[in-house]
């Protein structure tokens, strides 16, 4: 039985605590419209969010892009994408990581987000409309429950979400379902 199923309606009220929280973040964000290129209209704090990707990485992307990433790692120190690869980043948020992985694996590649709020992933697009990223795909969707089918991403990425998870076996399950052999 997994985690969820024993707790009952304290993993969803969890899960609704953590969905506010990230949705009040975008719309703050949004409000704030640090929609430019560049990290002058972004405070970056150093070792949290954004402060944790380079600078050169930050100044490349839309403003938005970088003021709404709050997670406590940069995947991509660690990922080594490869031209043509498909990415999915789990809790994709404000889209930093998979603009970031949308470059390293080019055109022929594809690169994923997926977000369970319906605010972050307007932002997501948004970030990507002004990105240019054609290879990019927002989805919505719970990281217990991943909306791809099996096989079909190469790599999966996460900037600490899956400590938000009430059901950490059922991400890691879904994550080995989608990843292609060899992923």
């Amino acid at each position: 039985m997994s985690e969820e199923k024993r707790t009952g309606g304290a993993a969803e009220e969890l899960r609704e605590q953590v969905r506010a929280g990230y949705a009040a973040a975008a719309v703050r964000v949004g409000e704030g419209s640090a929609d430019c290129c560049g990290g002058a209209a972004v405070e970056v704090e150093p070792g949290f969010g954004s402060g944790l990707y380079a600078a050169h990485e930050r100044e490349s992307l839309p403003g938005d892009a970088v003021a709404a990433s709050l997670g406590c790692g940069n995947p991509l120190a660690v990922a080594e994408l490869r031209e043509g690869e498909r990415v999915l980043d789990l809790g994709s948020g404000g889209g930093i990581d998979v603009l970031l992985s949308a470059r390293r694996v080019g055109a022929r590649g594809r690169a994923y987000g997926l977000d369970m709020t319906d605010e972050m992933l307007a932002l997501a697009r948004a970030n990507a409309a002004k990105a240019g990223a054609g290879n990019v795909e927002f989805l919505k969707g719970a990281i217990e429950s991943v909306p791809l089918p099996d096989a079909s991403v190469d790599v999966v990425i996460s900037n600490c979400v899956i400590n938000l998870s009430v059901d950490k076996p059922a991400v890691f399950a879904e994550m080995f379902r989608v990843l292609a052999p060899g992923g």
